[in-house]
């Protein structure tokens, strides 16, 4: 490209970039030998309404792959026992937990109802890191209060929402977000004081200040039940782990759509891929990052 001698100072700074490691690559570190569970942060996922016990499962197991050190999953309803497919996660009834002791991961399979709404303010309130995906995020769109509410907290927002989740939040429709979803990002991302993740072919990452990313990886395996509750599980890892929201985030989208291209390259999928098949592939393509590019 010819730069015609003008000097870069000269070049207004971009706002809008293509999703690469290097956005966040300074937060892949090696685990020290002398670490413990405690070193690595607490997730809670809330959500598992009467029915939708699966989301929060898939979404605290994600947690748990991705290097979260404890994980719990809190039910809404009919908390299970355990998960005997992870026994490491510990199950509880969201109402008795304190919200304070772990970063937040609200909505999956939360439900519509009353409780479901009184546990998403108080997740809002608490000085926890949080991250609201599904019905967290059609509770939020219903709520101008909780909306305010989220604007104003101290600690870090990420929203997940995909195209209908968004419209909800913006007042919109699906065809106009559609229309302009970079437009529809930063808009949520500044009324919400927020970094969102508008999710769907060609992710868009919006951080308050404007500054949008587009992710690249991905295909259409991911368009089945579940993966989002992986994402969003994923996500809440990296924050326990310490990561700052943004690149959290871009982190976040880009290894959960890397590990179902490499999915895919190996013959699983994209037709029949399941979301609980991207869990153990995100924490290959997560180590190797680390190995590659930690510190």
């Amino acid at each position: 490209m010819a730069r015609l001698e003008i000097d870069p100072a000269h070049y207004a700074p971009s706002a809008l970039h293509l999703n690469d490691v290097k956005f966040f690559a300074r937060h892949l570190r090696a685990r020290r030998h002398n670490s413990h569970k405690g070193s690595y942060g607490n997730v809670a996922v809330i959500g598992g309404a009467r029915g939708m016990t699966g989301a929060p499962i898939l979404a605290a197991r994600a947690a748990l792959n991705s290097g979260a050190g404890r994980v719990y999953a809190l039910f809404a309803e009919d908390a299970l026992a355990g998960d005997l497919g992870q026994p490491e996660l510990m199950c509880r009834a969201a109402d008795d937990f304190d919200f304070s002791l772990a970063t937040l991961v609200i909505g999956p399979g939360l439900g519509a109802s009353d409780h479901a709404h009184g546990l998403l303010a108080r997740a809002i309130g608490c000085g926890s890191a949080l991250l609201a995906d599904a019905d967290a995020l059609n509770l939020l769109a219903g709520d101008p209060a909780l909306q305010t509410a989220m604007a104003q907290r101290p600690a870090a927002v990420v929203l997940t929402p995909h195209p209908l989740e968004a419209a909800r939040l913006l007042g919109s429709t699906i065809g106009a977000v559609q229309a302009d979803r970079l437009a529809a990002a930063r808009t949520l991302a500044s009324r919400l004081h927020a970094v969102v993740i508008l999710k769907g072919s060609g992710t868009v990452i919006a951080a308050p200040d404007g500054n949008a990313v587009i992710n690249t990886t991905g295909n259409p395996a991911l368009a089945t039940a579940g993966t989002g509750d992986v994402l969003a599980g994923l996500c809440g890892a990296l924050l326990a782990q310490g990561w700052p929201q943004w690149e959290a985030a871009l982190a976040a989208v880009w290894l959960h759509g890397m590990a179902a291209d490499v999915l895919v390259t190996e013959g699983c999928g994209p037709i029949g891929l399941t979301a609980s098949e991207l869990i153990p592939a995100i924490r290959v393509a997560l180590n190797r990052m680390v190995q590659h590019h930690g510190r």
